[in-house]
């Protein structure tokens, strides 16, 4: 769930991007024909494929997500939002409508995944595709996996990225704003990688695309790992991420940057079974190419969310996350500090999230309804997720 390298794309081109790439109501249609056509198409390429086997199995599931956002200092033609999706003012604004196969063949050791997204996440998801239309956009995700033992397992195709606690798809966050370092590391990953298992430790190492890319436009290789582990009872979970790219020349990669390195860790820890927290902490390290005036340097963030679950049908998610920039090498401040409280309300597949969030940075990086600077800002917002 973050990433070096998407970094700069995300936080300097993702969030101008992102909003232009809001369709006309005539392309809408369009792409929505396309969506759920390929949708059908897919699902019944896996079902032909594992036609001829009687352990095959295949489940469908999705999703879908909207939301209403307002910042209050209400300044016109700014949001004030500085991360991923929310970047709508005083308006209802649709999040992502997404459909998944996952598909088992030979007593599961075959396995294949379709997962595909229309809406604004998925535009941003895949921005690469979408700034050149590609329908490849609409893919979040497409692999296949093989187990070679019931320890080791081979995966070939686009898959999230495993950097990071928070997720794309909305149904799976607590929180529906995203966090600063998910905005600025990486998306997805194109490629193949190997996990090994052995009880509570795990470890995965790969390599892949450009990162993001799910058709690369480089030759730069994004080499991917992670280490895991945990207590016994399943309690204390931990897992060291890693992501980055070493000795690219100019002109190589979308950055101009020579070695861009993501170390993240992310920690959970069920306390009770009404309260738990996790942390999240990200260091991305940035090395210019000679002659370029891409920003130099390291920048850390560090997120702790406390959830809180008094009912069933009720639970209470704080998330705090510090931005670290002392250099100023990519954030355009010396530090951010953000605080996000959501609630959510749970009726069956149904999620109700009235959310809370409040922004200070060291310099004046939001914009007050009179057009001046402000070091801080507040946002509200409320989501509806249906899943299915």
């Amino acid at each position: 769930m973050f990433y070096l390298i998407t970094n700069t794309l995300k936080i300097h081109n993702v969030c101008t991007a992102k909003k232009t790439f809001f369709l006309t109501i005539t392309k809408t249609h369009k792409m929505i024909k396309k969506f759920f056509g390929t949708a059908i198409i897919t699902l019944v390429t896996i079902q032909t494929l594992f036609a001829q086997d009687s352990t095959k199995s295949l489940t469908i599931s999705g999703s879908v997500d909207g939301y209403y956002r307002y910042n209050f200092s209400n300044a016109s033609g700014n949001s004030n939002n500085k991360t991923s999706f929310t970047n709508s003012q005083s308006s209802f604004a649709l999040g992502m409508a997404t459909i998944k196969a996952d598909a088992t063949a030979l007593s599961g050791k075959v396995t294949a995944t379709a997962d595909l997204g229309f809406g604004t996440r998925a535009e941003e998801f895949s921005y690469y595709e979408s700034a050149t239309k590609s329908t490849l956009a609409l893919v979040k995700q497409l692999y296949i996996t093989y187990a070679l033992s019931s320890n080791v397992k081979l995966t070939a195709g686009k898959f999230a990225t495993h950097v990071g606690y928070e997720v794309m798809d909305a149904p799976l966050n607590r929180n529906y704003s995203m966090s600063y370092m998910f905005t600025n590391g990486p998306f997805s990953h194109t490629g193949v990688k190997m996990d090994v298992t052995a009880g509570p430790v795990g470890f995965m190492l790969g390599v892949a695309n450009f990162i993001d890319q799910t058709t690369s436009t480089t030759s730069t290789r994004t080499l991917i790992a992670q280490v895991s582990g945990g207590s016994k009872n399943g309690k204390l979970k931990a897992y060291l991420n890693y992501a980055g790219f070493f000795g690219a020349d100019a002109g190589l990669n979308p950055l101009s940057l020579k070695s861009l390195s993501q170390l993240d860790l992310v920690v959970n820890a069920t306390v009770t079974d009404k309260f738990g927290l996790s942390f999240n902490a990200t260091i991305q390290d940035r090395k210019q190419i000679a002659g370029s005036t891409t920003p130099n340097g390291s920048w850390k963030g560090f997120a702790l969310y406390l959830n809180v679950d008094p009912t069933p049908a009720v639970g209470l998610t704080l998330r705090s996350e510090y931005i670290s920039d002392s250099k100023i090498v990519y954030y355009g401040t010396k530090n951010i500090f953000a605080n996000t409280l959501s609630l959510n309300y749970k009726v069956g597949p149904f999620t109700l999230i009235p959310e809370l969030r409040f922004e200070n940075a060291q310099s004046e990086i939001y914009t007050k309804n009179d057009g001046t600077g402000s070091k801080s800002t507040v946002s509200a917002l409320l989501a509806a997720v249906y899943k299915f």
